[in-house]
């Protein structure tokens, strides 16, 4: 691979203008027909295999037209003091609010709370209920604005208004602003890394097409794959991420062959043949990671993974072509690694230097801070590992008190309407009023439907943590019908939980005795069935992933300690970075620094998420770093030395590269979302946790204690194995610089 990886990168620096028109093309076809693909419409969300999703399935067919799984708004009214929600003036204010909703589009019902008795007992807060046709992430823009303005009136009649429920779901975007100071950060640390402004912008630039055309590609996609908002977030904050590491990791290898006094093409080159072999393995750990999120089984995350997935691939091939193509627009902007912006008259000096006296000087070099780090853990590599492993275990420790479930208006901030409107809800009718479950009675086959239904009502009526129960709802055939139970607990509570489950569990009796099937659905079931179904998909979606990982490693070192410990350092990390979100975000600890408002349960999706995601990303760390040591190892080093010289050539650019990420996640903390603040914490605490410990401390000291052994493989294994060359063994035939381009206009010089 590296042979080959080596002549696509020179024949991309000679053939500049052919490589860059051809990305330049491609980008200008995605962005026009982005510009004009079809709206992408409404998008489905489905859970396969739920019983929430079977009744919302059954409803459908006997409720047509219903739109049982619609998104729900509610409009709550408060009267002021002294008043009551009954009081003629403030009946004719909500008579107008009701009449004015049921006009809006996408609208199936509006609800008058004076004749569904959705008015608190003690006359001062009532609510009315608007059915959608769609989703609440499909809902048009306007019709959610519609939603948010319609109790304008009202307030200005002297009620006090607040809209919830889940028809203000809008799609996850992280905003602009966190998105510019991510780049902004990321260009300050290329500054820093690469040692000027053209080096540094050639990753930004590369990154931004690969992402445009990723970004534009799902766009264009999207009406005839029904892919949503979430889809494009991901795949952007994904493809940027990887998409300016991998570029820094094959521009760093640039200058530091440069600085071996190899010329320009044969540098790009062998950057491409060996920084850009790393990139390969990383880049397909990425993508089967994200790709393997189809384990799951649930629409959505499969086409938001394949989607990250593809751009992610763009990020690799542009990386491996474009990059070397770029340096060869930039020739002596760039400049080797080491060396400081020199005077005319000292570069020319600089240009009669013999490679073998380059070469000289760099080994002569005053040590790094990679190399001083490495030789200290290789110094005390049992304190450096104990302390690395017992800190990142003690930070996992919250790990283990993990409650999972889905946000729903009780977690938004206080300063939002949605959390005003739960909150009044709460107070006017109980807290379990945020979380009604509908209950589908299937009684086709029973000799009596309505009995069955009446039964069926009276035994949920005995359940513990039931305070009401609504009379059987039937369709026009009479064979179905549905009942509203309101808990007496909030809709994220384990209460709430232990219910759906005891009217699941009693249904089997209903069975029995009537009949008649019982199904338990509504948003509060489905989410429940929703984290039920994530957290059965992880051992299996862990052991496909960090499986296929571990062969692939086993190929790229060639060793089975590597890879092993590779997997158990990031299974370390993970755990750790969960530990820090479940202490911030459940506990509440330091919450005030990142603007956490409200604790609560963690994000079903958090931890399938994160395995997804950052095992694909800490392994572009440990692939980039240890390739780099195996490479010293197999030309001669001793393992220790193996060790200090990686770290020497790659600790830099590693480190680049995580506070790279950590910026591009770090970005999504500043959103208003919980969930959004959540996914941008956990993954950004993640990559710190593996870069800066794991990879940067427990690996060299494992390294350090197993020596030799570590890149130990059994011979049949050996022979089995194809050889991908990752290390560039294979470029050692081009070491002479007479077979080097004819076309580098610093080797021409030298040559005349």
């Amino acid at each position: 691979m590296a042979t080959f990886l080596y002549n696509l990168g020179r024949l991309a620096f000679r053939r500049r203008h052919f490589v860059a028109l051809i990305w330049v093309a491609l980008l200008t076809l995605a962005g026009v027909g982005a510009a004009s693909a079809p709206a992408a419409g409404t998008t489905s969300f489905s859970i396969p295999g739920t019983e929430a999703q079977k009744a919302f399935d059954l409803l459908e067919q006997r409720f047509p037209g219903a739109s049982a799984d619609g998104a729900t708004g509610r409009i709550v009214f408060k009267a002021p003091d002294g008043q009551k929600m009954t009081d003629a003036d403030n009946k004719a204010t909500v008579a107008k609010t009701v009449k004015e909703l049921g006009g809006g589009t996408e609208v199936v019902s509006v609800t008058d709370p004076f004749t569904t008795n959705a008015v608190s007992k003690d006359g001062s807060v009532a609510y009315t209920s608007v059915k959608y046709e769609v989703p609440g992430m499909e809902l048009a823009d306007s019709t959610r604005e519609s939603l948010e303005a319609a109790g304008d009136d009202a307030r200005a009649a002297g009620l006090t208004v607040d809209v919830g429920g889940d028809a203000l779901e809008a799609g996850a975007e992280p905003g602009a602003a966190g998105e510019i100071v991510g780049i902004a950060i990321a260009a300050v640390v290329l500054v820093i890394t690469l040692g000027s402004i053209v080096a540094a912008g050639l990753p930004l630039l590369t990154a931004i097409i690969g992402v445009g055309i990723g970004v534009s590609t799902i766009t264009v996609l999207a009406k005839a794959l029904d892919l949503g908002d979430t889809t494009s977030t991901l795949a952007l904050m994904i493809g940027l991420a990887v998409g300016i590491d991998y570029a820094l990791f094959i521009v760093s290898r640039y200058r530091n062959e440069l600085a071996e006094g190899r010329d320009r093409e044969e540098a790009a080159g062998r950057a491409t043949g060996t920084a850009g072999s790393a990139v390969v393995f990383a880049g397909l750990t990425v993508v089967i990671a994200l790709a393997g999120l189809a384990v799951v089984n649930v629409p959505m995350l499969t086409k938001m993974g394949l989607a990250a997935a593809g751009t992610v691939v763009i990020a690799v091939l542009i990386a491996l072509t474009m990059i070397p193509a770029m340096l060869g627009y930039a020739g002596r902007k760039i400049r080797p690694a080491g060396e400081k912006r020199k005077s005319s008259k000292e570069r020319t000096s600089s240009k009669e230097q013999t490679s073998s006296d380059a070469a000289t000087s760099q080994k002569q070099a005053k040590p790094n801070m990679g190399t001083r780090w490495a030789s200290f853990v290789i110094r005390r590599p049992v304190a450096v590992l104990v302390l690395g492993v017992v800190g990142l275990g003690a930070i996992a420790l919250p790990a283990t008190q993990l409650e999972l479930g889905l946000p729903d208006d009780g977690s938004q901030p206080t300063s939002t309407t949605q959390r005003r409107a739960y909150d009044t809800l709460s107070e006017g009718f109980g807290p379990g009023f945020n979380g009604p479950l509908m209950i589908v009675v299937d009684a086709k086959d029973s000799d009596d439907p309505t009995a069955a239904f009446g039964d069926v009502a009276d035994g949920i009526k005995d359940l513990k943590d039931v305070v009401t129960v609504t009379p059987p709802a039937p369709n026009k055939a009479g064979d179905t019908a549905t009942i509203t139970v309101i808990p007496n607990s909030k809709p994220s509570s384990t209460q709430t939980e232990d219910l759906v489950h005891a009217i699941r569990d009693k249904g089997s009796d209903f069975k029995a005795d009537t009949d008649a099937e019982v199904l338990v659905t509504g948003t509060t079931a489905m989410n429940i069935d929703f984290s039920q179904k994530l957290n059965d998909a992880l051992v299996p979606y862990l052991a496909l992933v960090v499986g296929l990982a571990f062969l692939l490693l086993i190929v790229v070192f060639r060793s089975i300690l590597v890879p092993l410990k590779a997997a158990l350092g990031f299974l370390l990390s993970v755990l750790a970075a969960l530990g820090a979100v479940v202490a911030v975000f459940q506990w509440g600890w330091l919450s005030g620094l990142i603007g956490v408002e409200e604790t609560g349960p963690i994000m079903s999706m958090m931890p399938i998420f994160m395995v997804g995601v950052v095992f694909g990303l800490a392994m572009d760390y440990e692939v980039f770093l240890v390739t780099r040591m195996r490479e010293a190892f197999v030309h001669g080093e001793s393992a220790s030395q193996a060790v200090v010289t990686g770290f020497r050539h790659s600790a830099r650019v590693v480190v680049a590269a995580a506070i790279i990420m950590m910026a591009v996640f770090g970005g999504f903390i500043s959103s208003g979302e919980s969930m959004i603040k959540m996914i941008g914490f956990g993954l950004a605490i993640a990559v710190f946790f593996d870069a800066f410990v794991v990879r940067m401390a427990i690996v060299p000291a494992v390294l350090a204690l197993l020596g030799k052994k570590a890149w130990w493989l059994p011979k049949w294994l050996d022979r089995a194995l194809p050889n991908v060359d990752v290390e560039g063994e294979g470029l050692r035939v081009h070491d002479d610089p007479a077979k080097g381009s004819d076309a580098d206009e610093d080797r021409e010089l030298v040559r005349v």
